[in-house]
């Protein structure tokens, strides 16, 4: 008999990090971490957990989202293999209704993501390999099929990027064992939120150091003043040889980000992340060609297309890929074969809750499959909620330790999902007063 998907479970999770200030950033000073999260059960008792990320008010409309795409799911066959998982994401991206929210970004597609990634999951745990295993397994010709191609071919086409994966493939066994073995470069935001003291700011600093982080970042984009301030105290801290990220979270106009980044030259920023709107790729050309200060973007690019462009105008230095922000793997390994076509470093977005543990399996797979190099390329972490993972992410001497668990280290352990349930997990009924279980969307 085949394997369906039978359940359909959404659950809208918030943690209260606001109350610490964990997160904040000028744009958004006071997050509540938060998971639009999604579970797929089958009929043969397989599981697949994914989740989008958001900041605390409005996950129940990316939750709403996610359960808006039960139709397409509910029924079909359990997604195993490359090309299972390729006709999921073109059932759920492709609707030609509901793609008119989109189309191809925005709410409705970050939640064809989370199922998407939730899908991954589920084929990954049956195959009983991580999923960035699962992914280095396939052939140059099954990563190619589960590209959507669309838009892009005046950038990558099928033929260049299956000659890419091809070239890549004879040092793959070497590159996972190399990768078993020492990991991956990790660098930590965990000093650098903006509604953190000063104290705070240099102790954390030292501490990164310390742990064996050679980069370090910090949140920009406030009073100028303080972010000069807050940038000295950081390279006081950490010495020159400690490379130092800034983040401005989309917070300047051009010509602001420019006259910021002439106050921060002083202090040899690393990158400037996110200079300006995440959808000016002209204005990111221009800051980029305006200064010294290399640029990052992507973590808020809202799809293939996008970074097709940033590359294609040459404005930006590092590739910021987000595990949770576009329509799942399919999608993030159309950016990876970009950057690797336009030659650009990928150092992907992180933090939040569960990102790390996700966008890891993806940096990964681009060392082992893709791009075949770790050199200037560095993973986001910041050390929040790894606790409520079933296999949480290990970093250690400043580096990711290769996750050897089934599947695509989703999982949120059974306790924190009832505890953070908003608005009447234990977390929250204090806080906002309501009682009693509810009931989740789905089955």
């Amino acid at each position: 008999m085949t394997e369906t998907v039978t359940g359909f479970t959404v659950h809208d999770i918030r943690f209260p990090t606001s109350e610490q200030l964990d997160g904040s950033d000028a744009m958004n000073p006071d997050p509540d971490y938060s998971a639009a999260y999604v579970v797929l059960r089958t009929s043969a008792g397989g599981e697949g957990h994914g989740f989008c990320f958001t900041i605390g008010r409005g996950n129940e409309v990316m939750a709403a989202a996610i359960e808006a795409l039960r139709p397409h799911v509910v029924g079909r066959p359990a997604p195993r293999t490359a090309a299972d998982l390729a006709e999921l994401s073109t059932a759920l991206t492709h609707d030609s209704q509901l793609r008119w929210l989109g189309p191809e970004k925005g709410v409705m597609h970050m939640a064809a993501g989370a199922v998407i990634n939730a899908a991954w999951d589920l084929a990954a745990t049956g195959a009983g390999l991580p999923v960035w295993e699962f992914l280095a397994g396939m052939t140059p010709e099954e990563l190619v099929s589960l590209v959507d191609f669309r838009h892009l071919t005046d950038a990558l086409t099928p033929d260049e990027a299956l000659a890419l994966l091809r070239a890549a493939e004879p040092g793959r066994a070497e590159r996972a064992a190399r990768l078993r073995a020492g990991g991956y470069p990790a660098y930590t935001t965990s000093p650098g939120w903006l509604g953190y003291s000063d104290t705070k700011l240099v102790t954390l600093a030292r501490q990164a150091v310390a742990d064996g982080f050679r980069q370090i970042k910090l949140k920009v984009g406030a009073d100028p003043d303080d972010d000069v301030r807050r940038l000295r105290l950081a390279r006081a801290a950490v010495g020159d040889d400690i490379r130092i990220a800034l983040d401005a979270n989309q917070r300047w106009d051009v010509p602001e980000a420019l006259r910021r980044l002439a106050d921060f030259a002083p202090y040899a920023p690393h990158w400037i992340e996110e200079p300006t709107s995440p959808d000016d790729i002209l204005g990111h050309a221009a800051v980029r060609a305006g200064q010294s200060v290399r640029v990052a973007t992507g973590e808020h690019a809202a799809n293939r297309v996008v970074f097709k462009q940033l590359l294609q105008a040459e404005a930006v230095d590092y590739v910021q890929i987000d595990a949770a922000r576009v329509a799942g793997v399919g999608e993030n390994l159309a950016i990876l074969l970009l950057a690797a076509k336009f030659g650009v470093p990928v150092c992907p977005h992180a933090g939040g809750v569960g990102l790390c543990e996700l966008v890891q399996h993806l940096a990964m797979f681009d060392y082992v499959a893709v791009s075949g190099s770790q050199e200037d390329r560095v993973i986001e972490y910041v050390d929040h909620l790894h606790e409520h993972f079933a296999d949480p992410v290990v970093v250690t001497g400043g580096r990711y330790r290769a996750p050897t668990a089934p599947g695509f280290s989703a999982r949120m352990l059974p306790a924190s999902l009832a505890a953070h349930r908003y608005p009447d997990g234990s977390v929250w009924a204090a806080r906002t007063g309501a009682s009693g279980p509810r009931k989740e969307n789905g089955s």
